[in-house]
């Protein structure tokens, strides 16, 4: 007798085989040059359960490009694994064609010409087209958000957010989960979502004082479609008070909360659920961690580390999502739900290429209107670019070598510092840069641009740290997003090795020198999680920088030796 187990691998196999993802389609596609938005929504519905997936939006309301990482290495058991694979092994891994959509859509290689050829993603007017064509075929389907959706723009940081939300209650979400929304403060996001027309979740947000779940976040909420009692459970960020400032959100606590989670994981089951759905934004290692852990899991919908994979990872019984960011992809994912229990299921990565699919008018409109208050300043022309500009990447983006050129230059500092955030699009070699752009990478509620002193000896234990966060084995200990940019120093790294023995050969770059860990250094950086930060705004730094040169040209550095992978 096949087991579950079994059966879903068969179900996973099938559909990989049937193109459920639309990689053989793309294939065919690329050969004739021409794509249509009939076959990028291509889909053999199956089951009686439709999920709609979209997370990691972070405020990108417009179409952008998007460059997918060229580094992305994995430790412990996920070395090797994806989404730890990239570029051409990523291409091999699922039978990418070069040159293809899907290669632009997925890898990094050649971005610069293959987005000449097609075009800008995203738009989340062109997504709603997606939304409604699912709906349209499976009218019950259930459109859930990951989170980081109200954060990173010019309108999102001037509105507090309120863009975003009037835009996203336009798509009819059914539920949400959260992670950057908290850096609004605990007043703004308490009222955004006492006013929210669907479910905000998480299993994990506690109140703080008391340590009891928050009242204003359920844990999960139950949907009947298709016939079948499904709950969804929220699962937030769990770690908000290291990555930003606590300050903004004293009165909740977060954390993985495992037990509770498997907690109400048999709670709902008792109560009738007949499949399980986790809305997480965890980051996708953590969630493979979590559904070996927790038992009863259908579906896990990751988010937070931006991954996009063709085709679920399989852990144990419980499949894994991931649908990319920045309103680049939708995923739908059909499952087959018999006697309370996951039988089989189909999946698609639909990218969304915004020459191909349709705006949805109602939503365009309702867009412009947002922007329509500051659209001067979002359009002023700041200056050009010879170079890609992009951001993603566990050690550098070509956007975060300017980010930290500039503090050097403006703050007058010897060294500058960066977070690897893997938030904000790209802008080709040749195109204006826009105030706009430089808020698609700056924006945050905390981005003051501090100047002070630091050691040696003090730059070292950051980068240790931070590399702990990105390297630690064990994926419950990857509390960060990729390694803190430097600018105007070398290192080595040895993903290797432990905390305290990764970072070697620190060397100022002006001099050529030995990093001394007793001498003091002038620093630079940005978004401090310290209460009180005084400098001027990260985006005034930038502008500033980008004006004075009229024209940047940041080549990619090769300051960071990278060993141990």
């Amino acid at each position: 007798m096949i087991s579950r187990r079994d059966f879903l691998q068969v179900s996973m196999a099938a559909s990989a085989m049937v193109g459920a993802s639309g990689f053989g389609n793309w294939a065919r596609l690329a050969a004739q040059q021409s794509l249509t938005q009939d076959d990028l929504l291509q889909f053999d519905t199956y089951g009686n359960v439709s999920l709609i997936h979209i997370t990691d939006i972070h405020a990108q309301l417009k179409p952008i490009y998007f460059r997918e990482p060229e580094i992305n290495l994995g430790v412990g058991d996920a070395y090797g694994h994806v989404p730890h694979i990239t570029g051409a092994d990523f291409r091999k891994l699922y039978g990418i064609a070069d040159g293809s959509p899907s290669a632009y859509a997925l890898t990094y290689n050649d971005f610069t010409a293959l987005a000449q050829t097609y075009g800008r993603v995203g738009g989340m007017d062109r997504v709603a087209t997606v939304v409604d064509a699912i709906r349209a075929d499976r009218p019950d389907a259930l459109l859930l958000d990951g989170g980081d959706t109200w954060h990173g723009s010019y309108t999102c940081y001037h509105t507090e957010g309120q863009d975003v939300v009037n835009v996203m209650n336009a798509l009819k979400p059914d539920a949400m989960t959260f992670h950057w929304e908290f850096t609004l403060g605990t007043d703004r996001i308490n009222e955004l979502v006492e006013n929210l027309p669907f479910a905000a979740l998480g299993q994990n947000i506690f109140d703080a004082e008391w340590d009891e779940p928050a009242e204003l976040f359920k844990p999960y909420k139950f949907f009947e479609r298709g016939g079948v009692n499904i709950a969804v459970i929220g699962q937030a960020f769990p770690y908000m008070p290291i990555a930003n400032p606590r300050w903004m959100f004293p009165e909740y606590s977060f954390g993985i909360r495992d037990e509770n989670m498997q907690a109400m994981v048999d709670e709902v089951r008792e109560m009738g659920a007949e499949c399980v759905v986790v809305l997480s934004h965890n980051g996708f290692d953590v969630d493979k961690k979590m559904a070996g852990r927790v038992k009863g899991i259908d579906v896990i919908l990751s988010g937070h580390t931006h991954d996009a994979l063709p085709e679920p990872v399989l852990v144990g019984e419980t499949i894994v999502v991931a649908s990319g960011s920045n309103g680049k992809f939708v995923s739908r994912v059909d499952l087959d739900i018999r006697d309370g229990r996951m039988m089989g299921f189909r999946h698609k990565l639909i990218p969304i290429f915004s020459d191909v699919i349709a705006p949805k008018a109602e939503i365009t409109q309702l867009i412009d209107e947002q922007r329509a208050p500051y659209k001067d300043k979002l359009e002023e022309v700041i200056g050009q670019t010879d170079s890609l500009l992009y951001r993603r990447g566990n050690f550098n983006g070509t956007w975060d070598d300017l980010i930290c050129q500039a503090l050097i230059e403006e703050r007058e500092a010897d060294i500058s510092m960066s977070p690897g955030v893997r938030w904000g699009p790209s802008i080709l070699p040749g195109q204006n840069i826009t105030r706009e752009d430089i808020w698609n990478v700056t924006s945050m509620s905390y981005g003051e641009a501090y100047r002070t002193e630091m050691t040696g000896e003090f730059i070292h234990v950051i980068l240790e740290d931070v590399g702990d966060n990105l390297f630690n084995t064990d994926p419950y200990y990857q509390q960060g997003g990729d390694m803190v940019r430097i600018g105007g120093m070398g290192y080595r790294i040895d993903v290797s090795k432990p905390q305290g023995e990764r970072i070697s050969d620190m060397t100022l770059l002006k001099t050529g020198e030995a990093i001394d860990p007793a001498k003091t250094y002038q620093v630079a950086g940005w978004a401090s999680v310290n209460e009180g930060t005084e400098g001027p705004q990260i985006w005034d730094v930038v502008e500033n920088y980008i004006r004075r040169k009229g024209t940047v040209s940041v080549e990619p550095h090769e300051n960071v030796k990278v060993a141990g992978a």
